[in-house]
């Protein structure tokens, strides 16, 4: 067995690796190619915390996973990750366990390959402002696969804590400073969305966190932080204004997020609105953006088959370059 730590991971793996990663994830679950269980999510009310347990198989691969995530909001105040994480590899030809991996790690990495892949596919070719809405333990990878997909000139920085803003844009300033891209902590969300080709949100909010109303045409948004029913960033505005609407999942986001499940339960919004998923855009199935005009919103809540292509690339990669721990 491998032990895969975040530094580990890191010099195996790269953002383009987990993008690429991550289409064939999706590409495998909308093909049928992968079981997925809906996540088993135990809450914790007294740290305002989530235990969840995603386990799945993909068959195309001989892998099977389990990945046991903690969200525990208020760990930023303690300095500690937000999201806590461990990935169990297990080989699927012999039910045995072949890596554990810093999940911690390869959830913010699969996390902001997905927006990496959705933006790769669906956001404009000449696209140059991103806005990236919360600055989390979620935050730089995000930010990371937005730059990745996308050679912008500019990212604006938005938090509800503008100090925070300011100190994750010095931070991202350091770690990704071979790339062009200015990035840019703003006081408002409307500053960060006006005239942005590109919005991510990754937040724990329980109200929309920008103004639909304000994204201009042509845009695409990733809505990554809205995992359980109760959680809303995206304002209903938008969902009606977009032109497509994707998902990773139809079936767990309909499940999971109130991104979705609150204006359909409103009447804000109807299924009929729902274009399908990424896997099927990338199958050829269905079809992504069709002009520069067009509105495309990605929802995602994440699934199983990510994390277990993602952990089984990273593992053949550390095989063959001997990096890792065995034990």
């Amino acid at each position: 067995m491998l032990l895969l730590t975040k530094e580990d991971i890191k010099s195996v793996f790269t953002m383009k690796d987990a993008i690429e990663a991550n289409k064939d994830a999706f590409k495998f679950f909308s093909s049928g190619k992968s079981v997925v269980p809906l996540r088993t999510n135990i809450a914790i009310p007294k740290y305002e915390g989530q235990v969840l347990f995603m386990p799945g198989y993909v068959d195309e691969m001989d892998a099977i996973g389990l990945k046991i995530v903690s969200v525990f909001p208020q760990n930023m105040k303690k300095e500690k990750p937000t999201t806590p994480a461990t990935m169990v590899l297990i080989d699927g030809s012999s039910g045995e366990v072949c890596a554990i991996l810093d999940g911690t790690y390869l959830t913010q990495l699969r996390t902001g390959a997905a927006s990496g892949a959705a933006t790769d596919i669906l956001a404009r070719t000449g696209s140059q402002i991103g806005a990236l809405i919360g600055t989390g333990g979620q935050g730089a990878a995000q930010l990371e696969a937005m730059i990745t997909a996308r050679e912008l000139k500019e990212v604006r920085v938005f938090d509800v804590d503008i100090l925070r803003a300011q100190s994750f844009v010095e931070k991202m300033k350091s770690q990704l400073s071979n790339c062009k891209t200015v990035f840019k902590a703003v006081s408002t969300s409307d500053e960060a969305i006006n005239d942005a080709d590109i919005i991510t949100t990754v937040t724990t909010a329980r109200q929309p966190t920008f103004n639909g109303s304000l994204v201009k045409a042509g845009a695409h948004v990733n809505a990554v932080g809205s995992y359980m029913p109760h959680m809303q960033e995206l304002d209903p505005v938008i969902l009606k204004r977009a032109d497509k609407i994707f998902f990773e999942s139809q079936e767990a986001v309909l499940s999971e997020s109130g991104d979705i499940i609150i204006p359909l339960k409103q009447g804000l919004i109807t299924k009929e609105k729902f274009t399908g998923e990424l896997g099927q855009v990338i199958m050829g199935t269905i079809k992504g953006r069709e002009s520069d005009e067009q509105i495309t919103v990605f929802k995602t809540v994440g699934i199983a088959t990510q994390d277990i292509v993602t952990a089984k690339r990273i593992y053949d990669k550390a095989i063959l370059q001997n990096i890792g721990t065995k034990w």
